[in-house]
């Protein structure tokens, strides 16, 4: 196994709750806030949303800030041992060439939650446009600041919206979204979400830890006219498999980022089917993207603090679980994630 990290605290403001615990009570719950936004549809409906309702009416860059100032600030109040000058802050955010991106400058917008926060991070701080997989690249980005510089913790942060007039109408004119006139799409949300990284510690109570990680690229992604075999992310899990030194026999179930179109429902399904060799009665999959919408950056970690709660509270579907993650250009990520104590073996 390669160096593992667990995941040891989460900060979360969604359009189900402004925290984790009332996020992941909702999403257990299956309770969505799916509304009629300000956006209308080609057909000249109202289109569906799932917006965070804040103190005040703000859009943009200034709501993506808020939304993780408030994240980041759950992590670090659950936590006194964390020193922000000692402890990298990894921000996840869109991919800088999405349609509707209100952030155009990723070093500015850094910053400037720096001085929403007043706080000042380790040096080693990064952003990460990564999309979707961005959580995955943070938690590989984690291993080396960890082995190698002995840090103590690391926090990785993402903010991201869809609720934006131009992201909006590119989804709809490429049939991606759920309007009156397509039933095929997601429903476009906002969200703002928080990890304490650490490196595993013996401990009497279990943890959450992530023991692999693997990445691939999927040519026939969802804008490609070529056949879909799910080859990237089939090749995506078996390397998480082996970083994490075990076979597929070893899953419980498994949690995505899938928020309501065909295409990653066959994608998931294909992969897995191309890989499972064990007889199982069930094999379960979560996408909380049924209750957040399609959160962009933030979805990743949304899951993973979904995934925490979840196993915390004994309503997890089994110990040993498969997530993972694609962006609209192909790039695939997994991850394989134990709740155990220190010293027991994987099996």
């Amino acid at each position: 196994m390669s160096f593992p990290l667990a995941i040891t605290g989460t900060g979360l403001v969604t359009g189900v709750g402004l925290d984790a615990p009332a996020s992941c009570a909702a999403i257990r719950c299956v309770i969505d806030n799916f509304q009629e936004t300000r956006f209308m549809d080609q057909g000249g409906e109202w289109i569906m949303g799932c917006e965070v309702p804040l103190e005040q009416p703000w859009r943009g860059k200034t709501k993506l800030i808020k939304m993780a100032a408030a994240a980041i600030r759950e992590c670090l109040s659950g936590n006194p041992l964390i020193n922000p000058a000692e402890t990298p802050l990894l921000l996840c955010l869109s991919e800088r060439d999405r349609k509707g991106r209100v952030i155009d400058d990723d070093n500015q917008f850094f910053h400037d939650l720096l001085v929403e926060l007043q706080l000042e991070f380790h040096e080693k701080s990064l952003v990460i446009a990564g999309g979707h997989v961005g959580v995955a690249l943070a938690l590989r980005h984690a291993r080396p600041l960890m082995q190698e510089l002995k840090l103590k913790h690391v926090l990785i942060a993402a903010t991201d919206s869809l609720l934006v007039a131009q992201s909006l109408a590119h989804y709809e004119e490429h049939e991606r979204l759920l309007t009156s006139q397509n039933s095929n799409g997601f429903i476009p949300g906002e969200a703002a979400a928080a990890l304490v990284v650490e490196p595993v510690y013996a401990n009497r109570e279990p943890q959450l830890i992530c023991a692999g990680l693997g990445f691939s690229v999927e040519k026939a992604h969802i804008y490609s006219e070529e056949p879909l075999r799910a080859d990237g992310l089939t090749a995506a899990i078996k390397e998480s498999l082996s970083d994490a030194g075990c076979n597929e026999s070893i899953l419980d179930f498994k949690i995505t980022d899938i928020s309501g179109e065909h295409y990653y429902f066959k994608e998931a399904s294909l992969a897995f089917s191309r890989i499972d060799r064990t007889k199982r009665k069930e094999f379960d999959i979560w996408h909380p993207a049924d209750c957040v919408g399609e959160v962009g950056a933030s979805l990743g970690i949304v899951m993973l603090a979904v995934l925490k709660s979840a196993s915390e509270k004994g309503y997890s579907k089994g110990h040993h679980v498969l997530a993972h993650l694609g962006n609209d250009d192909g790039k695939r990520s997994s991850m394989i994630f134990f709740w155990k104590k220190v010293g027991e073996e994987n099996g």
